[in-house]
């Protein structure tokens, strides 16, 4: 069962747009709720692969959009609405999975007969794993965490010292997506937000206070976030699980965008720990 594209409406606040994929029985499965990163969507390259190999293990997947990742409703691809990307911050997304979860759990989730309201786990790529990391470091609905290429520290990628200066004398400061070619906005708001939430999103404080099992993934060679950042996530939490996948990159293996009809081989070794790791 693939329910691609459903929409959760929220007053006042951008919709979220969201997946969900499960193989229908008479019993309710473990919820897999996936994180996508910067600059990342639900549909990127082999995402679709990853969630239906989840959903023939079992479990009942869904990934979705943070609603400030430049998408729309009518284009969930790619980033057509820069004007929300340069309006998104870590708080927004901590909230918009607040709201995600909480809808899941509930009756007005259509799929809600088929989840095992007590077993939830997330995952998180890249951003999406610093995320991931926070919300279950201060909810208790969520009862294991998985990242995958994941930052420990928000705080030295939001701004130089130098480039501090300028982002606020201008207001926006503009980074460029190599694939799209496209300048991506960031206000300056993001920052004052990370300031004033920095206790909040310091990742570190965040797996020291985990109490839940932790799986960690990391490719040693990945160009993008350095392994080191790995084992800083796993010495701040000793009862974590460090699994490396050598020889890959940030998305192990994968790219956008994807036609085979396969998962690359990192990418499958990615998500078969992934599976052990919950049905331990």
């Amino acid at each position: 069962m693939k329910h691609k594209n459903n929409i959760l409406n929220r007053p006042g606040k951008k919709p979220i747009l969201w997946d969900a994929f499960y193989e229908s029985t008479n019993t309710q499965k473990p919820l897999v709720i996936f994180c996508h990163g910067y600059k990342g969507f639900k549909d990127w390259g082999a995402w679709d692969l990853v969630a239906e190999a989840f959903s023939k293990a079992g479990f009942l997947f869904v990934k979705f959009n943070f609603s400030h990742n430049g998408g729309t409703i009518e284009q969930s691809i790619d980033f057509p609405d820069l004007e929300a990307f340069a309006q998104n911050s870590y708080s927004k997304e901590l909230e918009d999975l607040d709201n995600l979860i909480t809808f899941l759990l509930s009756a007005k989730n259509p799929f809600y007969a088929e989840i095992d309201p007590l077993n939830l786990t997330l995952i998180g790529h890249s951003r999406g794993g610093g995320i991931a990391i926070i919300k279950a470091s201060e909810d208790d609905r969520i009862t294991k965490v998985i990242t995958w290429a994941a930052v420990c520290d928000f705080g030295k990628r939001t701004a130089t010292s130098g480039e501090l200066e300028q982002w606020q004398k201008d207001g926006v400061k503009y980074v460029l997506n190599g694939r799209t070619k496209q300048q991506m906005p960031h206000y300056f708001q993001f920052y004052e937000d990370f300031k004033a939430n920095e206790n909040r999103l310091n990742i570190e404080n965040a797996t020291k206070n985990l109490h839940i099992p932790q799986l960690i993934i990391h490719a040693k060679e990945d160009p993008s976030v350095s392994y080191s950042e790995a084992e800083h996530l796993h010495f701040w939490n000793s009862d974590s699980i460090l699994f490396p996948i050598e020889k890959s990159d940030h998305v192990f293996g994968a790219s956008h965008p994807w036609h085979e009809t396969h998962l690359p081989m990192p990418l499958q070794d990615v998500v078969q720990k992934s599976i052990e790791f919950i049905n331990q």
